[in-house]
Parts: C-alpha cells; sequence; structure tokens
C-alpha cells in the first residue's frame, strides 16, 4: 500500500521544527501484543532504536505481558491498536466492554468479526465509542504511557465509525490516525462516498484545529514474501518533501507460536529482520529523510477544551 500524492507542505512540520522542504518518517509497529513473537520483536527493535513507535492491542492475550514491558520501560513511544477484528481462524479475541452479541461487535464465536467489512455492516457505533474507550482506559490503567490511536485492519474507517474514532483520540489527549487525503487521493481503497467524505471532512477539520495528520501511508502487503527488503525502502524512498510519512510493519521473531497463528508468518519475520538490522532507518536518514515517532506528534497536540 502506497497512498498519498503532492499537496502543500504538512503545516504540522513547522510545529515539529522541521522546514516546508523537510521528509518525515515515523517507523511504526503494529499488532505489539497480539502475540509473544509479537511483543519480542517490539521490545528487540525498539532497544536496538531500529523503530520509532508502536501500538498495542489490548484486547489480546499478551496485552499484559505488553503494559508490564512499558512499565519498565516507560520512555517507549506505545500508542493503542484500535482493535474490533480478530482475524485468525484458531486464535481470536473479543471486546473488553460487552459479551452482548447485540451490540454487533462479535460473532457467533463471541470474538471480533476476522473482517473490516463485517464491523462496518453489523457493529453498532455506539457499542464501538465505549469499545474504543475502554481500550484507551485499560492501556492507561496497565501502565502504558499512550502516545496515539491508530486502527488494526483499518476496521474504523467507516462513514459510521470513524467520527467516534477520532472523538476518542482527542477526548484522551492523543494523536489519532488521519491521513490529508482529498476525494481522489482516497479513490484506490475503494471506499464508498459517504465514507471518503467523512475521512476527507475529519482530516481536514483536524488541521484547522492544528492535530498533525499524515501525507503518506506505507505498508507493504504481507501477501508479498519476496524482496520486501528492496520493496520496503522503494516504497519509502517516494515520500516528497514537505511530506510526514507513516511507514507500518508487522515484525515478529520466528517461533512456533507466530507460525501457528499467522499464514503470513514468514513476511513478518522478513520485517522483523530488516528492522533489527538497522539498514532501513540508516537508508532513510542516508538520504536526508527525518525519522520521528509518535511521542512528537503528541507533543503539538492542541490543549483539549
Amino acid at each position: 500500500m502506497n497512498m498519498g500524492t503532492e499537496k502543500p507542505a504538512n503545516p504540522a512540520l513547522a510545529r515539529l521544527g522541521f522546514s516546508e522542504t523537510d521528509k518525515v518518517v515515523i517507523l511504526h509497529v503494529d499488532d505489539v501484543g497480539m502475540c509473544g513473537a509479537s511483543l519480542d520483536a517490539f521490545a528487540d527493535l525498539w532497544e536496538r532504536k531500529s523503530v520509532t513507535c508502536g501500538s498495542v492491542m489490548v484486547p489480546c492475550p499478551w496485552f499484559r505481558a505488553t503494559a508490564a514491558w512499558a512499565r519498565e520501560n516507560p520512555d517507549a513511544d506505545l500508542g493503542v491498536h484500535a482493535t474490533l477484528t480478530s482475524e485468525w481462524p484458531g486464535y481470536r479475541w473479543g471486546p473488553i466492554s460487552t459479551r452482548d452479541l447485540s451490540s454487533g461487535l462479535m460473532d457467533k464465536e463471541r470474538a471480533f468479526h476476522r473482517t473490516s467489512e463485517e464491523v462496518a455492516a453489523r457493529a453498532d457505533p455506539f457499542a464501538v465509542k465505549v469499545e474504543l474507550r475502554m481500550q484507551i482506559a485499560m492501556a492507561r490503567e496497565a501502565g502504558i504511557v499512550a502516545t496515539h490511536l491508530d486502527t488494526h485492519m483499518g476496521s474504523v474507517m467507516h462513514e459510521r465509525l470513524y467520527p467516534n474514532f477520532i472523538a476518542a483520540a482527542l477526548d484522551a489527549g492523543l494523536a489519532p490516525f488521519a491521513l490529508r487525503f482529498n476525494e481522489s487521493q482516497w479513490s484506490p481503497a475503494l471506499y464508498s462516498p459517504e465514507t471518503i467524505a467523512v475521512l476527507t471532512e475529519n482530516a481536514r477539520a483536524l488541521e484547522k484545529r492544528g492535530v498533525p495528520t499524515f501525507d503518506r501511508l506505507f505498508q507493504l502487503s504481507l501477501s508479498i514474501e519476496d524482496d520486501r527488503p528492496t520493496r520496503t525502502r522503494e516504497m519509502i524512498d517516494k515520500v516528497r518533501p514537505g511530506q510526514i510519512a507513516y511507514a507500518l510493519f508487522h515484525p515478529a521473531l520466528d517461533t512456533a507460536e507466530l507460525r501457528s497463528i499467522c499464514p503470513d508468518w514468514r513476511s513478518r519475520v522478513a520485517d522483523y529482520e530488516l528492522l533489527a538490522s538497522g539498514g532501513l532507518r540508516r537508508h532513510l536518514e542516508d538520504r536526508g529523510m527525518k525519522v520521528i515517532g509518535c511521542r512528537e506528534l503528541q507533543a503539538i497536540m492542541p490543549a483539549r477544551n
């Protein structure tokens, strides 16, 4: 995935201390705490300074272990990975706010739906609102000093759900995942016109309020196993002057646990190996790109009313 084209320089750059010609990249780890292999990978990458932030899946079995690690590493830049889907066949999780099927948050196994499309079709927006706020609250109660709120599998990127996602982030003082795209830039994502309008309007409103947003989203599909290092470098090299890019990865250690859960385990291990080498960060910095985390974004968030 490579979304974003030319627009005026991102207005957040100046408040971050950059110029209008700088290229800024965030190296983000998704799915922290989904399993033990994901936590161990992030912990190692954070220690190596190979990544700049990550986000934790609160409903998942390894959340408590992630929180324990975060308490021991209070400098870690961790956000909440808003989780409304449970995609694997034999390893599942569900909402922390309810066990009521009428909420629309669960399938017949009382786990989250497997796809974002099912969430969009069946989830009650109020139930989503409660669930997202509880995930943030639980992360904080467990000792995670969260910096941002992003989305697992893009499940909140829907006209009925996205406003509640943004409200949950802003009410908690977290930097939200928002892309400063216009309607034509959203078209390749195949969202409905109604959803595109909501995403666009919310991003414009956020930017007007001084909330930082992203110009580019870079994600190499986990279905691509061949030559991930080269493909990843070539993808992120496309960031342009005046842009803030969000590059996300799903690194994990190669364990029996991971292989039993994820059919795409090879790509996750390849992401870990690429990042652990430090080569990607050096590659970006050698090309003059500025590498930051989400803590810097949270620091320039406007004061809450």
